[in-house]
């Protein structure tokens, strides 16, 4: 939360139905001063004011969508103006009894968040302080004696929709739906005045502002389950009457593209939601069960907010070993691990790292998660032939220079997968195996020849998520060199370093961490494992050769991560025990 104390400076001035001790009256209007202080050109000006003359709106906003101008230029422009402080809203954490002061249409109509309150004074974060049509109204909503700072429009949107999705607004909206005289029904799912459309909006957005991958609505006989999956473990979130599924259901089918009507069988579909002032992708997943249509919502990262390969959390000497990899013009790279590991995140970073306008770079995916520019994505269609075999089959007459294959299922898109790296392709590709050597003997029983694998695996990286603990609970712990004697780990590792858990706060709903982080195992093959792959040897005698090479282990850089104070041991042992 944002908190003011009595006698701590601000920088916003008071506001009594007027501006902040608002200067003299400025003698130009705002696009001849900013023309003035070298913002614009004339030319710029006068096309802006074309654009404001025939479509409406503000000029500063028309100045930030024909890009002039910057958000954050404007805003802290009109700040000096007005003597206003100008605030990073991004990561704040406002507290309901706030948020309750304005409700949430109000917010959205005057671009306004309350940040903090002392006394009779309400802190309000606005895109514009000049607006006192704004500020008096909400003086008169809260009885409280409006102080104004500053921040981006867009930022103020996006914090109004992360926070405005919680507890009562939630419970609010059901009260509308439960107390509207008549039982919802599919229709309402339709009209977007609807309450259930803000209910489904609600909870979609609560699920993004959580940090859930996968929203799930589970029907039962007089309820409606909704559970989230955050950093990796379900969470209970929402219970809703068994009378609002109906309604509930055809709004999600609606915005997915689904067949409103049918309920016998599965469908898939995708959505977008804004969210803010960015785009979230959706893919949702209907099932029929004997209570109803179970759906689950998987949230997937825009391709923006996705990692960069430099901060995967690999290490140094693995990173720069891989990005070698991936600038070879043949060769297969793998990624490994359980569902849910962060696989694909893994190998979009990579696929970024590799030249697309000089390479000719393809995908075969199930489904399409990211669109990525210059990249030519294929998605998997079973139904109608296209399985990642038969898609590597055509792909391969496409002249492709590097090819990423979603997964490597079964004995024909192995053997295709490996002969085309061999024959001038750079292959990224992923495996369900539990460590890294693991791969070769995984492919070997797939059928692949092991004087193939040999002279054609490059790279092969495992990894799990691990929870990240929480800032704000986070404590040491006693004991922990007693704990790691008992543990096969390198000597990378130091037993004597003080080692970190979470007590458990509201921040963290009592669990004791907030986000993942990625622990990795990296194999990078030479002609030692050349031998040993010919030769079929097992994979203990794979593993021995791994440590004695010096190869960091799953648990190794887990530890090494906990050693930092990024996570718990306790949380290591929990993804790496097999």
């Amino acid at each position: 939360m944002f908190e003011l104390q009595p006698n701590e400076p601000n920088g916003a001035e008071k506001h009594n139905h007027a501006p902040p001790t608002a200067p003299e009256p400025a003698k130009k209007p705002l696009g001849e001063r900013l023309v003035d202080e070298g913002f614009l050109s004339q030319e710029q000006l006068e096309l802006a004011l074309k654009e404001k003359s025939r479509n409406g709106g503000f000029l500063g906003e028309v100045l930030v969508n024909l890009n002039f101008i910057s958000e954050e230029v404007l805003t802290n422009y009109l700040a000096q103006e007005t003597q206003t402080k100008v605030i990073n809203i991004k990561k704040m954490v406002i507290d309901d009894d706030l948020l309750n002061l304005i409700p949430y249409e109000h917010a959205v109509k005057h671009t306004v968040l309350p940040i903090g309150r002392n006394g009779n004074e309400l802190t309000l974060a606005m895109s514009d302080a000049f607006d006192i049509v704004a500020i008096d109204a909400l003086e008169k909503l809260t009885k409280l004696m409006v102080v104004v700072v500053s921040a981006p429009e867009s930022d103020i949107m996006e914090a109004i929709e992360r926070h405005y999705t919680h507890g009562a607004t939630i419970d609010a909206t059901i009260s509308r739906l439960m107390n509207s005289g008549t039982a919802p029904t599919e229709e309402d799912g339709f009209d977007g005045e609807s309450p259930m459309v803000r209910l489904v909006n609600q909870i979609i957005a609560l699920g993004i502002k959580q940090g859930a991958t996968d929203i799930h609505f589970e029907p039962e006989e007089k309820i409606l389950r909704v559970r989230m999956r955050v950093d990796g473990i379900m969470r209970p979130e929402v219970l809703l009457p068994s009378d609002l599924r109906p309604a509930l259901t055809a709004r999600i089918k609606l915005i997915s593209g689904l067949n409103v009507t049918e309920k016998r069988v599965p469908q898939d579909g995708r959505s977008r939601f804004h969210y803010g002032h960015r785009d979230v992708d959706l893919r949702v997943s209907t099932l029929p069960t004997s209570q109803g249509e179970s759906i689950v919502i998987r949230v997937l990262e825009s391709a923006d907010n996705r990692p960069q390969f430099s901060g995967l959390g690999l290490s140094p000497d693995s990173n720069e070993q891989i990005k070698a990899a991936l600038e070879q013009p043949f060769g297969m790279v793998l990624v490994t691990g359980p569902t849910g590991s962060g696989k694909t995140t893994t190998l979009y970073a990579g696929l970024a790292e590799i030249d697309s306008v000089q390479r000719s770079v393809f995908t075969l995916e199930d489904p399409v998660e990211y669109a990525m520019p210059q990249i030519r994505q294929t998605p998997i269609r079973p139904d109608v032939g296209v399985t990642f075999a038969s898609g590597l089959r055509s792909l391969l007459r496409q002249d492709p220079d590097v090819i990423l294959v979603g997964e490597i299922r079964d004995q024909e898109t192995a053997e295709l997968a490996v002969r085309a790296s061999l024959t001038g392709h750079l292959v990224l590709s992923t495996l369900h195996t539990n460590d890294a050597v693991g791969a070769i003997p995984r492919l070997i029983d797939m059928g692949v020849e092991p004087y193939l694998l040999a002279s054609s695996l490059s790279v092969v990286i495992a990894q799990r998520l691990v929870r990240k603990i929480c800032e704000d609970c986070k404590a040491p712990i006693e004991n922990s060199e007693q704990i790691l004697d008992g543990l096969d780990v390198s000597d990378q590792v130091d037993k004597s370093a003080t080692y970190y858990h979470g007590t458990g706060c509201i921040k963290c709903k009592g669990t004791g961490y907030r986000g993942r982080v990625a622990i990795y195992e990296t194999l990078i093959l030479d002609e030692d494992f050349h031998d040993p792959i010919i030769n079929r040897e097992n994979g203990g005698q794979l593993n021995e050769l791994f440590k004695k090479k010096g190869f960091r282990t799953l648990l190794d850089d887990g530890l090494l991560k906990a050693a930092q104070g990024v996570t718990s041991i306790d949380e290591v042992l929990r993804v790496t025990k097999t």
